[in-house]
């Protein structure tokens, strides 16, 4: 399925994000039961190794294995030999070195985890690097969609906020459009990234202008350090412009789907009435993150695609 390592949604073809979604049904199911547990990967090791904080997504990963009986081992950065000159690749071959069979790798420099790919045996999952890519939170928010309209395809997803350092849209967009939805940037033409001429999507500079279009609204964390950059006049102008708050929801249909990858910078991009609109599925992603995330992880470690459905009791 993923080849050994799962490095981003690039080069995944339809067919292989349906399966994976079909796999997370199963997983799913294995959540709502009383001791949500299952040995399928016992004897397994899962390392997290994140060089860049992510509370939300190192537990959703560690939940996820050990919802599969898999040992985990969690390494920290701050508190690692790297401040007393160790390499990243003395790191890697270290962690390698206590028996991991997956490492779960986060880091700010784009391409990390491919090289890491390079230094270990195990299978290595890019957990998000810079402004590249996070394939988990993408396959999450397909799921999560899906779940809700049965299918992607033809819906209207408006990806809303700083598309150019997300690594979270450039993933999104790579599988929302390869399961048939037709996807809009909006943000201001600053926080617009200069490849998009290359993706299959709409751009709007003015999000009055398709709120009402949109199946589900995608929203993105918005950092103070794109204001003192100059990329936006002011947080408080960003959310005139460009926040969900409870006045520009109303122009959203009464179907619309609301989504944000967490966690929400209230105020800004979302304001708390909003997170709590009943069209808000901002809590399913955060449940079905560790299902997909089981999938994930299943499909790495077992050796014959044929008997994974068959595998999960």
């Amino acid at each position: 399925m993923f080849n050994k390592h799962l490095l981003g949604i690039e080069g995944m073809t339809r067919e292989q994000l349906e399966l994976i979604l079909e796999l997370t049904d199963r997983f799913a199911e294995i959540g709502k039961r009383p001791i949500p547990k299952v040995p399928a990967l016992r004897g397994r090791t899962v390392a997290s190794v994140f060089f860049e904080d992510s509370t939300r997504t190192r537990l959703s990963f560690e939940s996820a294995a050990r919802r599969l009986s898999a040992d985990t081992l969690t390494f920290s950065a701050g508190s690692s030999s790297l401040s007393k000159g160790e390499s990243l690749r003395d790191t890697v071959e270290v962690i390698s070195s206590y028996g991991a069979d997956v490492l779960i790798v986060r880091h700010n420099m784009a391409g990390t985890p491919k090289r890491v790919s390079e230094w270990t045996q195990a299978s290595v999952v890019n957990a998000g690097d810079g402004c590249h890519e996070h394939p988990t939170q993408a396959l999450l928010d397909c799921y999560t969609l899906k779940q809700q309209r049965g299918s992607l395809d033809g819906m209207s997803i408006g990806i809303v906020g700083d598309i150019r350092h997300s690594r979270v849209a450039r993933s999104n967009v790579l599988a929302f459009t390869s399961l048939g939805a037709k996807v809009t940037l909006i943000a201001p033409q600053t926080l617009l990234p200069d490849f998009m001429e290359n993706w299959p999507v709409d751009v709007s500079n003015v999000f009055d202008d398709v709120i009402a279009d949109l199946d589900a609204c995608y929203l993105l964390r918005m950092q103070s350090e794109r204001q003192s950059k100059g990329l936006v006049p002011s947080l408080r102008e960003y959310a005139k412009d460009f926040g969900l708050n409870a006045r520009r929801s109303l122009f959203l249909r009464k179907d619309a789907l609301i989504l944000h990858p967490g966690p929400t910078n209230q105020g800004v991009e979302i304001t708390a009435e909003v997170t709590t609109d009943e069209r808000s599925i901002i809590l399913d992603q955060v449940t079905n993150g560790v299902s997909l995330r089981m999938a994930v992880l299943f499909m790495l470690l077992s050796p014959h695609e044929s008997t994974q459905m068959d595998e999960v009791k």
